[in-house]
């Protein structure tokens, strides 16, 4: 296993560590000229938000503070100078942005008026919040205010729950924050642990994991379910990999996996790996039904008893068709489809190649989390290397899959990175296919929430196919043998 670059020197960190500080200020300070406010214009340009009162101030401070951020967090990717060292940067950073308004998106307040509509007896995966009368619908994005809730129930009884406490639309946002951040920090208590399972410098998993601008901007400040969800994921999966063998545990471990399903869906792909995780000694298919099945029977409780006590049944998995509404060249088969479109529309056709490409997409995500599955099975049958943690394994897969996840799905948004880089960054012997990635969706999302792909579109979806057609052949080039 990897065991990580020598620390840097104090200067070094010293310096990376106040740039990333200012970077967050001036982030937090460009949310209050133009963040994601509640009355703020909706449907803004970057040439609108320019000419407004403030706009280049809002721009710039937005612009210099993501470089900053995105700058430090780099410079320190492959070596910081302790775990707690990268606890209390990663805290120092999201200081300014746990007290600015919402940045990059306005997700927060749908899940306000999601939470609003299941508050007053209405089923929000039957009436979307605008029918039901929220009163802060005007500040939801209008593309979300005609549908139903694509969250499970979970996550909605959280969003009323924050709706009960709040009061007003301030405090409700105040809750949702406050929830984002409980999820974040239990996903950062389970770090050490599943670092040291898997054999990986555990400063190097937290710096990597936590530091990220993708989690100040849009966990903390945007409050972003997917805090929920990584913290519930993380915790189940350190259960699964710490007490393998053993039914009560393995039975925490599967409700943990399955609340995190019920906040957000994405996370069942997750709960395959992690009944290998389960399995204690050797790994034959009598040790996987039995072990496994432990963790399965947590996973389908949690599914079936919070769908019921939330009275809303399994409305949620309806919902789960909408998430995909938006077309955004960020998502590889959508730029695929919009490509082929835009060629069919020179020749004066019209394919409507996207929901093709999409369907195409996820049936080709499923043969992959098969195939990934199958090749952890197969490592931990019969190790080519006996070193390898059975923990190491598991982990990987795990986020290999969540990597495929957000790359075939129909639609990413900048937040999305965040599934694979927690688990990648505890498993990931190179880091700079994922950290890459991440650091550019950081450069997406305006603070209002306006998302730059969809000003770039045509462009966007040229590039984002040229790069997966280079993804695709550049390995083939490489293991062609040369001639003499």
């Amino acid at each position: 296993m990897a065991s990580g670059p020598p620390p840097v020197d104090g200067r070094g960190a010293s310096l990376a560590r106040y740039a990333g500080l200012v970077g967050a200020v001036l982030l937090a300070v460009a949310g209050y000229l133009g963040g994601a406010l509640p009355h703020a214009p909706l449907g803004a340009t970057p040439e609108s938000i320019w000419r407004a009162p403030g706009g280049p101030a809002t721009l710039a401070c937005w612009l210099v503070g993501t470089g900053l951020l995105v700058g430090a967090w780099w410079s320190l990717r492959g070596a910081v100078p302790s775990t707690r060292w990268a606890y209390g940067t990663a805290g120092l950073w999201a200081l300014p942005l746990l007290v600015a308004p919402p940045l990059g998106s306005r997700d927060v307040y749908s899940y306000a008026c999601q939470g609003w509509t299941y508050a007053h007896g209405v089923d929000p995966y039957a009436v979307p919040v605008a029918a039901a009368g929220c009163p802060w619908a005007d500040a939801v994005a209008p593309i979300w205010r005609d549908t139903p809730a694509p969250y499970g129930p979970v996550f909605v009884l959280l969003a009323a729950l924050a709706v009960v406490l709040g009061g007003g639309l301030t405090g409700t946002i105040v809750a949702l924050r406050v929830i984002a951040v409980a999820g974040l920090l239990l996903g950062a208590l389970c770090l050490p642990g599943l670092a040291r399972a898997a054999g990986v410098p555990t400063r190097r998993a937290v710096w990597l994991a936590l530091a990220g601008p993708l989690v100040g901007v849009h966990l903390v400040a945007g409050a972003h379910n997917d805090a929920v969800m990584l913290g519930l994921l993380l915790s189940g999966l350190l259960i699964a990999v710490r007490r393998p063998g053993r039914p009560s545990a393995l039975l925490v471990a599967g409700v943990l996996l399955g609340l995190a399903v019920t906040v957000k869906a994405s996370a069942v792909v997750v709960t395959p790996f992690a009944a290998l995780a389960a399995v204690r000694g050797r790994h034959t298919v009598r040790s996987l039904l039995r072990d496994g099945g432990w963790l399965t029977g947590g996973v389908l409780g949690a599914l079936l008893v919070s769908s019921a006590a939330s009275g809303l049944g399994f409305g949620w998995v309806g919902g789960l068709t909408h998430s995909g509404d938006s077309e955004q060249w960020t998502s590889p088969p959508t730029a695929v489809g919009l490509v082929v479109d835009y060629a069919g529309a020179l020749a004066g056709r019209g394919p409507q190649a996207v929901p093709v490409l999409r369907a195409v997409a996820l049936l080709l995500l499923a043969v992959v989390l098969v195939v990934l599955w199958w090749r952890a099975w197969r490592a931990l049958r019969a190790p080519d290397d006996p070193a390898l943690a059975h923990s190491w394994v598991t982990l990987h897969g795990a986020g290999l899959a969540l990597a495929a996840t957000v790359v075939l799905s129909p639609v990413f948004h900048p937040w999305y990175a965040t599934w694979p880089l927690v688990l990648l960054a505890l498993t990931a012997r190179r880091t700079t296919w994922f950290v890459v990635p991440a650091a550019a969706a950081a450069f997406l999302a305006l603070p209002d929430g306006t998302n730059l792909a969809r000003f770039t579109k045509a462009p966007g979806a040229l590039a984002m196919t040229a790069l997966l057609l280079a993804a695709i052949l550049l390995p083939t080039q490489r293991r062609r043998p040369r001639p003499r």
